[in-house]
């Protein structure tokens, strides 16, 4: 008898180690292109929660969690296609991405409604991605850029700027951004001298800044990447003299910026999405004891996508998309007990319990309709050569 316990139980082991899933997300980010400097901390916030959950041993009786990274170039909708349709032949169930607003409206519509795969993006931040189809398969921790022009242009009135010339990198996310601060801009009494695209990619900006020069402006309003043209065309206005104050929103923010410009851009202001509190605390203390920064741009957005992903199949008993898509905005949101970066055990076991869960993560989640962020933005200050925090909004 005791004999048959013993292979009964040796049974029902073997059998739970047999049963036990592997979970495949993928982080679909730009490791190339012009944001490949802000990629590594976003995917490695984003492996940390993934980590975090399989060493727990308690997502769905005891699956482990494997990340699969895909390129996607940023810039590059047809290389962002490709690298999603290998993550999809590989058998990822979600992906944290894409990065940038064109690419991930690509991917969203060519790769992921058509193989019923759920993508929730840290950094994509187009208004249009607001109102597009996604079958509930689409969500972002980032805030709209719509939101993000609004408080850069409250926060450029604050300071007196009274006028200013804005240029853009010539895509959906450059134009939208754009378009946002634009409107705002003048809605609280600010007047735009000229809005003006630039292309990434080239060696020699002074047209461009001609341009902008000749408009005038208290300020230029750079909607561009840190990496590109944004860069570019910060130099070029430096070196010409044409502008002297910048205002430089998500894109640009990051240790590159500094590192090109320094004390050459004092007095100039960031804002990019980031939230305070104790989430974030925590979530730094993470990062840093794993050896990443936490405090890179869009990092603290992509813990919690993966997170959000992880405890929303424990929340729907499965990894199918098509099930668990529908509890993502349950986690995400009250009520229920609040979860930190750090704490997402507490979370699995409390769902496994069937009680509710508030994530409220590294960046301060509240995801409202149709699934993104409320959003979270941190004002900064380019003093002395150096980035510093100056304000929450």
């Amino acid at each position: 008898m005791k004999k048959l316990l013993l292979a009964t139980t040796a049974c029902v082991m073997t059998a739970g180690l047999i049963h036990a899933e592997e979970i495949k997300l993928g982080t679909q980010l730009a490791f190339t292109g012009p944001l490949e400097s802000m990629a590594p901390d976003i995917a490695a916030g984003a492996e940390a929660a993934m980590k975090e959950v399989s060493d727990s041993g308690l997502l769905l009786g005891g699956a482990t969690v494997t990340a699969v990274r895909g390129d996607t170039t940023c810039i590059d909708a047809a290389a962002a296609v490709s690298a999603a349709e290998r993550l999809i032949s590989e058998g990822v169930r979600a992906m944290v991405g894409g990065q940038c607003s064109g690419e991930t409206i690509a991917t969203l519509e060519r790769v992921a409604m058509p193989n019923g795969v759920l993508m929730i993006s840290p950094s994509a931040t187009s208004p249009a991605l607001s109102d597009i189809q996604d079958n509930g398969l689409f969500f972002r921790t980032a805030p709209s850029d719509a939101r993000q022009g609004e408080v850069m242009a409250q926060i450029a009135r604050d300071k007196g700027i009274e006028s200013a010339a804005v240029t853009y990198t010539n895509n959906d996310y450059g134009k939208g951004l754009a378009d946002s601060f634009a409107a705002a801009f003048q809605e609280v009494g600010g007047t735009v001298t000229i809005t003006a695209a630039h292309d990434d990619g080239k060696a020699d900006y002074s047209a461009e800044v001609a341009a902008l020069a000749a408009a005038g402006g208290d300020v230029l309003v750079v909607v561009g990447y840190v990496d590109q043209g944004g860069s570019g065309v910060t130099r070029a206005a430096l070196d010409t003299g044409s502008f002297e104050k910048f205002i430089f929103p998500d894109g640009m923010i990051g240790d590159l910026l500094v590192q090109r410009f320094g004390s050459e851009i004092d007095g100039s202001i960031g804002i990019n999405p980031a939230a305070e509190g104790e989430g974030r605390d925590r979530y730094n203390e993470l990062g840093r004891a794993a050896g990443f920064e936490p405090e890179g741009a869009y990092s603290a957005e992509a813990y919690d996508a993966a997170a959000l992903i992880l405890l929303a199949m424990q929340a729907a008993g499965s990894s199918d998309p098509a099930v668990f898509k529908d509890k993502v905005m349950d986690v995400a949101n009250a009520p229920g007990e609040q979860i930190l970066p750090g704490e997402l055990a507490k979370g699995l076991e409390l769902l496994a319990a069937g009680q509710d869960i508030d994530y409220v993560g590294a960046s301060s989640v509240e995801l409202v309709e149709p699934g993104e962020s409320a959003g979270t933005f941190r004002e900064s200050t380019i003093t002395d050569g150096k980035l510093e925090t100056v304000g929450f909004h």
